[in-house]
């Protein structure tokens, strides 16, 4: 079993950054793919970034490749997602998430969650 805990979101202006950081209690992360996903209101969960076990495979959604920047920490039990030049359309819940085996870019193969933390671009 793992344990997700994100931390990280606020109020931002368009052009600004958030860092998210994704904190894991219990087994160790590194058994596991890390992904961020995100939900706007009235749309379907959607795909951010994903980052294999030990790290060295890192896939983005294009709506945010460029801007966003993945990274664990495997000691440490953490995952953070650095977004920079935020736009209003990156507004949503963001998701922190853990999988056995290879990552994905479905939510449905994900087998742990976070609580999920507000992100909200101001225009």
């Amino acid at each position: 079993q793992v344990q997700l805990v994100e931390s990280g979101g606020g109020l931002v202006q368009a052009g600004g950054s958030l860092r998210l950081s994704c904190a894991a209690s219990g087994r160790t992360i590194s058994s596991y793919a890390m992904g961020w996903f995100r939900q706007a209101p009235g749309k379907e969960r959607s795909f951010v970034a994903r980052i294999s076990l030990g790290g060295a495979l890192i896939r983005y959604a294009d709506v945010v490749k460029g801007r966003f920047t993945i990274s664990r920490d495997n000691a440490k039990k953490t995952v953070t997602l650095q977004m920079n030049s935020l736009k209003p359309e990156d507004t949503a819940v963001y998701y922190c998430a853990a999988k056995g085996g290879s990552g994905s870019d479905s939510y449905a193969s994900y087998d742990y969650w976070g609580q999920g933390t507000q992100v909200t671009v101001s225009s």
